[in-house]
């Protein structure tokens, strides 16, 4: 227990220091810009579907679901899911919001390398998630190194799992934005909102890689001080 309780702590209060003020400004963009309504009046789910049918995309439904926030594309179900607070509002920050998951729509009609890749590798980061710790924590106590590296591994799946979802990420909220441009949506001073609420969100993501890079340094330099 004692290799868990150290000074390479402070890489993972770093890590959560980055998400926090991530998540606190992406929540402090969304509130701003829910304030502010697009002159057209159109709503979110309206916006979306109109860019789905533009794009050809006639075989995804949309749909509201609970929570804040909660907004996603299931490929899956071709289900696009609206949070409560962007299901029937017309403020920038929805609009933008239903824009970027319908970028992601768009990428799995359009087979967008990068998305596919994350999809192939979605099984095995998730029984990296669930196996790495338990392995690098029996590895450490029964003092045996190769099985903690096996553990290291498995973790370092969940880092390339993020290193893989940055570009899906930056690639759906450009999309989304040229097309809210293109299209008339969203103008001026709404579409600059729109894409401070994007870039916003789109730093959650590079938030949680960076305090996944160091939690990996961190159990890379527990290990390694385990084997000297």
């Amino acid at each position: 227990m004692a290799y868990f309780y150290d000074a390479t702590y402070i890489l993972v209060i770093i890590g959560a220091l980055l998400g926090l003020l991530a998540q606190a400004k992406v929540k402090g963009a969304f509130a701003r810009y829910s304030k502010v309504y697009s002159m057209r009046g159109v709503t979110a789910e309206q916006v979306a579907e109109m860019i789905l049918q533009q794009a050809g995309i006639r075989d995804v439904r949309i749909e509201q679901i609970g929570g804040d926030l909660t907004d996603h594309y299931s490929p899956n179900e071709k289900v696009l899911r609206l949070s409560e607070t962007v299901y029937g509002s017309s403020s920038v920050a929805a609009i933008g919001v239903a824009a970027h998951e319908c970028g992601h729509a768009i990428q799995h009609a359009e087979d967008y390398l990068p998305i596919q890749i994350r999809s192939t590798i979605v099984p095995v980061v998730n029984i990296g998630s669930k196996l790495a710790w338990p392995v690098i924590f029996l590895g450490l106590l029964i003092g045996m190194t190769p099985l903690a590296n096996v553990g290291i591994i498995l973790f370092s799946l969940i880092v390339v799992f993020q290193v893989v979802t940055l570009p899906v990420e930056f690639n759906a909220s450009g999309r989304a934005l040229a097309i809210l441009r293109d299209s008339s949506y969203l103008s001026g001073d709404e579409l600059k909102g729109a894409r401070k609420v994007l870039s916003a969100a789109a730093m959650t993501y590079v938030a949680a890689m960076v305090a996944s890079v160091l939690q990996l340094l961190r159990l890379v330099m527990i290990v390694g001080r385990r084997r000297d």
